[in-house]
């Protein structure tokens, strides 16, 4: 199954969301195209969950390298975009090249997934409203800012738009993704 697939991320993206992305797609024979603000190496981290805290630990990661930069990103070209939580959504939602390229390929139909922070540049990209979708629970309140409806479940497909929870949710995230680039 040969399909494009633009995974989307920065320096403090949770690691383990992008690389088992990367993979997966890989394995699946699809080409995955890490893109962020430049081209170059990223610093990504690992978020732990802990039972004595009411968030996330945070840990430095693998490295990744980003090869294509949002400049230079054809919408037209991939079949779907991944956009990988941590802490890079908080502020790539605050990058107007990105933000374009999301509404553009909302435009098109093309397959929108999004995990965990992720949530913030579909949000920012002002995509959500009216859609049920899911992501890290600590930002759930974006989701209701950006009209849309929260869902508890570990992955939520509305349309043309898959999201999930967190890492912990990757497989179910990853059967309902499949499904889709399957279809």
């Amino acid at each position: 199954m040969s399909k494009d697939i633009l995974i989307v991320t920065g320096d403090a993206g949770e690691g383990y969301e992008c690389w088992y992305a990367f993979h997966r797609f890989q394995e699946e024979g699809m080409r995955p195209v890490v893109a962020s603000t430049k081209a170059r190496r990223l610093q990504m981290v690992a978020h732990l969950m802990h039972p004595d805290w009411e968030t996330y630990i945070e840990i430095p990661g693998y490295n990744i390298e980003a090869t294509l930069p949002f400049s230079k990103v054809k919408a037209k070209k991939f079949d779907a975009i991944l956009i990988v939580g941590g802490r890079a959504p908080e502020y790539l939602r605050h990058d107007e090249k990105l933000l374009a390229i999301v509404k553009e390929m909302n435009q098109a139909d093309k397959w929108i997934f999004s995990i965990c922070h992720g949530i913030q540049v579909l949000a920012a990209a002002g995509i959500l409203e009216g859609k049920r979708v899911t992501c890290y629970e600590h930002v759930r309140s974006e989701v209701k800012l950006a009209k849309a409806t929260w869902d508890k479940s570990q992955a939520v497909r509305d349309g043309h738009l898959v999201t999930a929870q967190t890492w912990e949710s990757h497989p179910e995230f990853y059967r309902e993704v499949f499904a889709c680039l399957r279809s």
